[in-house]
């Protein structure tokens, strides 16, 4: 994983989301409270708005990043029954990955502990992995953000996509409550300059939120 973070630094950040995320689970079970969201129908409206990156109409691979207990896949079982993936779940979380094999592990379908995707897919989503900073200061986690960013960017073929809390929309101060927000043009900036992709904006979905689905202009290199 690459990052300006020393390996110390980003060790210690990464403890901390683990044992978060760890924690919120075993509090409140396999639910969207387990992952901090607060119900299914916001849940699944952002897996909407993330999955519109993909063709559904053609067999795909994909990587979902932060994928807690299995949500994503209970949702793709749900809206796209018949479409044909190769799904690869990814958590730092011990307790979310027990979780998610316990009840989806199936053909097509496999979860793994790791901090990046151990592989190479057509696409990869990430649902809300980058909104929670648990207090560390906005440089720091902004260091984080770029990682996670350039781990999906390299194990992608053909996109990937995101969501944010977008600070013109909120009301609230990221240094108060321990959360993460942002402008779309941040992002859209470091995607295309750096990564090197095309970045489509989606928001006004009915949450202070953006999505951004980022396609790749040139095959991933690993």
């Amino acid at each position: 994983m690459e990052t300006g973070l020393d390996d110390g630094r980003l060790g210690d950040v990464l403890s901390d989301v683990e044992a978060y995320y760890s924690a919120r689970v075993a509090k409140h079970g396999a639910t969207p409270l387990g992952v901090d969201w607060s119900c299914w129908a916001t849940q699944n409206l952002r897996f909407v708005q993330l999955l519109k990156l993909c063709d559904f109409s053609a067999p795909f691979a994909l990587n979902d990043i932060g994928c807690g207990y299995g949500a994503l896949a209970a949702h793709l079982a749900m809206r796209h029954a018949d479409a044909e993936i190769d799904y690869l779940g990814v958590d730092l979380s011990q307790a979310m990955i027990r979780r998610a094999r316990r009840r989806f592990s199936g053909p097509g379908r496999r979860f793994v502990v790791a901090a990046s995707s151990p592989r190479v897919a057509d696409y990869s989503v990430a649902s809300g992995v980058m909104n929670v900073s648990l207090g560390h200061p906005r440089e720091v986690w902004e260091d984080l953000v770029a990682t996670i960013l350039r781990d999906m960017r390299r194990a992608s073929r053909r996109g990937f996509s995101v969501n944010f809390i977008d600070a013109v929309r909120s009301t609230a101060n990221d240094s108060v409550d321990g959360l993460y927000r942002t402008t779309a043009q941040r992002w859209i900036d470091f995607c295309e300059g750096e990564l090197g992709c095309s970045v489509e904006t989606i928001d006004g979905y009915g949450m202070r939120e953006f999505t951004l689905l980022i396609r790749c202009n040139e095959p991933a290199a690993i």
